[in-house]
């Protein structure tokens, strides 16, 4: 079952990491830094049975970046032009 988890993780990655090297995906928007991030904790939640070192520190730091971004990319958003 941990394998299909950490698969599952490992896509979301790389759907993001693919669709923005495509130019179908904005890195800036939030929604490449949400797919980001879910993989990554995934991934993370993955690395803790059994315990991987290297593998928590990297995953986990990569949802730390990405869910910094997705709050960077969500206050970015402009409000609506007042008329």
């Amino acid at each position: 079952m941990m394998q299909l988890i950490g698969f599952i993780g490992a896509m979301l990655i790389l759907v993001a990491y693919v669709s923005h090297q495509l130019k179908r995906m904005d890195p800036d928007k939030p929604a490449y830094n949400l797919i980001n991030a879910i993989g990554a904790a995934i991934l993370t939640y993955v690395a803790l049975s059994p315990f991987q070192l290297g593998f928590v520190v990297l995953e986990g730091t990569w949802t730390v970046v990405s869910l910094a971004a997705l709050y960077k990319a969500m206050t970015r958003i402009s409000p609506p032009a007042q008329g």
